[in-house]
């Protein structure tokens, strides 16, 4: 696929004229978004091949080559943008590298973008789900979750870069491998770097028309955890001596209907029952049972007040001499905004505003997203879904919606910009 890039007679006046955009007066400034609109234009064509060169890196979570592929062509492209990369180890999880990038500017705030390069989908997907387009939606495997938030990142950083803005102290990339599976290995390493900024913009996707009627930033996304319950009985024959045993299958059941609906009394919580095991062979009296749970939580507290409420449910028995104990074990973070995070959405809406088109502000998603780590200390100031809009992610025919390619180049170039001007 070819891309239409900018001539290189074009490029000077281009650039000369973002200077004038990011330099200037407010009422220069004002006068010069046509010319940052028109340099988001530009781009999209090289963002579109980005992606298709993307989606052909099958990158699932658990797939090494295809993660070690993805982060050899990100580091590239961010060397070529200008900056210093260097690729870290994940600490669990398939050990893949994160790939961290710094730029330094002559500013005074330090600014943060985080998305990541693993997808959900198994090696081979590529042959039952093809890159492909139609209309404006363009089709692949991870195109909107999250290779379309890498691709805003670097062609909004080239758009920048060509114009020679550098009003920050430094400015930091991190894309990692592992989000998909709760960022095991890197959610700390995030969360360390994110506390060393003022600013973290998390480029996950948002919603396309016509699942969403706007594009959306986010303000709070769902913390993670996992419950598993394990039953203890006693085993004997099913046919010859079933009174002798203690059924753990049927305790595991009664534990499960009487805590199925604890979280209802926690505000803030969320836990659902979704697998379970017991038993080995037909005919016998199982001892041993277990399931396990997700759990999705908005409130700091919230799996004290659960393993609270679970282990008072759990003195009630149905089968006598059996034991069972419930381990919650925690996850990502919960994400939620705080003022200053509210108030710089805010100021996306008014940046949307000014390209006409109205930008949604979602209060909270049952999703999780890497702006819990970022946000976990408070430090810095976290917003989420500066990526394309799209669907589909986590499904088949995921898509992204290439009209709003020029609209998020020209929020996340505008936001680095007035971010960037403040002290």
């Amino acid at each position: 696929m070819k891309a239409r890039y900018v001539s290189l007679l074009a490029l000077p006046l281009l650039a000369l004229s973002l200077l004038g955009l990011v330099a200037g007066s407010t009422t220069a400034f004002a006068a010069a978004d046509e010319k940052l609109k028109a340099a988001a234009e530009q781009e999209k064509a090289p963002l579109i091949e980005t992606l298709h060169d993307m989606v052909l890196i099958e990158s699932g979570s658990g797939d090494a080559e295809g993660l070690k592929n993805m982060a050899d062509f990100t580091e590239a492209r961010l060397k070529a943008l200008g900056a210093t990369t260097e690729r870290r180890k994940t600490i669990a999880g398939t050990r893949a590298d994160m790939v961290i990038a710094t730029f330094q500017g002559t500013g005074s705030r330090k600014l943060m973008l985080i998305a990541h390069m693993d997808t959900v989908y198994q090696r081979g997907i590529l042959a039952t789900e093809p890159y492909h387009v139609d209309g404006n939606r363009i089709f692949g495997p991870g195109i909107a979750d999250d290779k379309g938030g890498i691709a805003v990142v670097l062609h909004a950083l080239k758009i920048l870069r060509d114009a020679g803005w550098k009003d920050y102290a430094k400015l930091t990339v991190s894309f990692n491998p592992d989000e998909e599976v709760g960022s095991i290995g890197s959610g700390e390493i995030i969360a360390e770097l994110a506390d060393q900024h003022d600013v973290v913009l998390s480029c996950e996707p948002t919603a396309a028309s016509p699942v969403a009627k706007n594009d959306a930033l986010l303000l709070g996304a769902s913390g993670t955890a996992t419950a598993k319950m394990e039953v203890k009985g006693r085993a004997s024959h099913a046919g010859a001596a079933p009174d002798l045993g203690r059924n753990a299958l049927i305790e595991l059941a009664h534990q499960l209907v009487q805590t199925r609906d604890v979280a209802k009394s926690i505000p803030g919580t969320q836990l659902n029952w979704t697998t379970a095991q017991a038993g080995t062979v037909r005919n016998q009296i199982p001892e041993k049972a277990e399931a396990g749970a997700d759990i999705r939580l908005t409130i700091p507290d919230g799996i004290a007040k659960l393993q609270a409420a679970l282990d008072a449910k759990l003195k009630e028995k149905l089968v006598p001499e059996t034991e069972t104990t419930v381990t919650i074990t925690a996850g990502r973070p919960p994400f939620v905004a705080s003022d200053r995070g509210r108030a710089l959405a805010q100021e996306g809406q008014a940046i949307y505003a000014e390209i006409d088109r109205k930008l949604d502000l979602v209060e909270m998603t049952g999703g999780a997203t890497d702006a819990g780590y970022a946000n976990r200390s408070g430090k810095a100031i976290v917003v989420e879904s500066f990526g394309l809009a799209g669907f589909g992610y986590h499904a088949r025919d995921e898509f992204i919606d290439t009209n709003s390619i020029v609209p998020r180049l020209y929020l996340m170039s505008r936001m680095l910009i007035e971010q960037g001007k403040k002290k």
